[in-house]
Parts: C-alpha cells; structure tokens; sequence
C-alpha cells in the first residue's frame, strides 16, 4: 500500500483535546516532526480531522 509523509506545521496548544489525541495517534510529537504512515483510511480520516495542524509532504 502506498505511504504518506505528514508533517505536523502547527501547534496542538490550545486545541481541544480531540484533535490533540489525533495528532499524538498519529506520532507526531512537535513542530517540523515528520511521520510516515501507510495510507489507509483510517490514517487520511484523521489526517482530515486534523488538516489545520497538518499537511502531507508528496
């Protein structure tokens, strides 16, 4: 299956704690940090929830 780099290029402060548990599910830990998953649809559904704090690096 193909994979996708996500980069997290916003803070988690200040957010509720949904969307932090999300960004923690997906590993990532702080600013610039850059995680490679599997392209699931699990993983692009909370990359979508997400998508303020994030952006996918092709």
């Amino acid at each position: 299956m193909a994979t996708i780099k996500i980069k997290q290029v916003r803070s988690a402060i200040n957010r509720p704690k949904r969307q932090k548990d999300t960004v923690k599910a997906l590993g990532l830990k702080k600013m610039n940090h850059v995680v490679e998953k599997e392209a699931t649809p699990q993983i692009l559904g909370m990359v979508a929830k997400v998508q303020h704090l994030v952006e996918v690096v092709e």
